[in-house]
């Protein structure tokens, strides 16, 4: 059965940081908090769900509408840990540049998206005549409730990710490459935030998007809250994070390698394990096309850093905040972090936080 929005929460209802009062940093978001709200990005999700053993899929992230190998845009890479299967990564280090969509997706069936990725790219009016394409696809492993051996993951749910692409408001939690994922022990998933950044000479805005599935302690606002919730059914130190940084900002793909390092620095914020297993990617993309010859200085990037720590760290609580209890492969199951515990450790900690009232 395929999806393309969250599951039912159930009786607990799920919230947003911001929803539970939990605000990080000290810039202001854009209008929906989102990746989307940087003018003209689109993601999309397709998920693959049966109870018993699939909770996988897809999620894509474009910086336009039009077609992205013949209007390119600058992009820049960091690898905090080196340990997973970035398809593409060596040109769009080595060319600082997007020719395709971003697609995250689980560990084994990377190889398969990406080669559904190409088949998209050469059918696309205009592009008759391509001989080379770089598809960018990058995965955490979602094996612990999705039996990834099977690679169950089509040309079709690739392609529906992609042309099911919009702006607005971003489906969190189990959707999409999100739906098999874990973090810190409990069910981790798609999470989103965004910046409003003031620059010289007017405003950028900063979008961040994660597919968190990695280990460590969980901390809130900088707050040690692990050891004060109930003990996850899965004690987890590895794990792996796909994080995408789009801004409105006019940047160099040097510019926004530096920023995709900042991004991968936000994982610390909320205690990110950066474990010997965990491949921790960041990729940054401008929104300016390639032959635009707009940049901004260097000594200008400080706002637009600042911006990259806060959205990441808020972007990895919401997909926490927004995941559902999950049952899947083998019997195992990750339970969805539960919200009233989290805000009375919270609270014991002085990080301001609360649960929504009920309608």
């Amino acid at each position: 059965m395929t999806r393309a929005a969250a599951p039912d929460p159930g009786p607990e209802a799920r919230h947003r940081a911001r929803d539970l009062g939990i605000l990080p940093g000290e810039l202001a978001t854009g209008r929906l908090n989102a990746i989307t709200d940087v003018p003209g990005v689109l993601v999309g999700h397709e998920t693959v769900d049966h109870p018993a053993d699939l909770h996988t899929g897809v999620t894509a992230v474009l910086p336009h509408d039009g077609n992205v190998f013949r209007e390119r845009v600058r992009a820049g890479l960091s690898v905090g840990n080196g340990f997973g299967k970035l398809v593409g990564a060596t040109q769009l280090y080595e060319l600082g540049e997007l020719e395709t969509p971003i697609v995250l997706t689980g560990t084994l069936s990377a190889f398969r998206v990406a080669d559904a990725l190409v088949s998209y790219i050469l059918d696309l009016p205009g592009n008759e005549q391509v001989r080379s394409v770089n598809p960018v696809v990058g995965e955490t492993n979602d094996g612990y409730l999705s039996d990834g051996r099977r690679r169950p993951l089509t040309e079709a749910h690739v392609r529906r990710s992609i042309e099911s692409a919009r702006g607005g408001a971003v489906a969190e939690g189990c959707v999409g490459a999100g739906a098999g994922t874990m973090c810190f022990g409990w069910k981790g998933g798609i999470g989103t935030a965004s910046r409003s950044v003031a620059l010289e000479g007017g405003t950028a805005t900063l979008g961040a998007l994660v597919q968190s599935n990695f280990g460590g302690a969980l901390r809130v606002l900088g707050a040690p809250i692990a050891a004060e919730l109930p003990a996850p059914s899965r004690v987890q130190t590895a794990g792996s994070c796909m994080i995408v940084v789009a801004t409105d900002a006019p940047l160099d793909s040097r510019q926004l390698s530096r920023l995709a390092r900042r991004a991968v620095f936000g994982l610390a914020r909320v205690g990110s394990a950066y474990s010997h297993g965990s491949g921790d990617y960041a990729i940054a993309f401008s929104t300016e096309r390639v032959e635009s010859n707009a940049r901004i200085a260097d000594d200008a990037l400080s706002p637009l850093f600042a911006a990259a720590l806060e959205a990441v760290e808020e972007s990895v609580l919401n997909s926490l905040f927004m995941a559902t209890t999950t049952g899947g492969r083998d019997g195992h199951e990750a339970q969805a972090l539960p919200l009233p515990e989290l805000v009375a450790a919270c609270r014991r900690h002085g990080v301001p936080a609360r649960l929504p009232d009920r309608a």
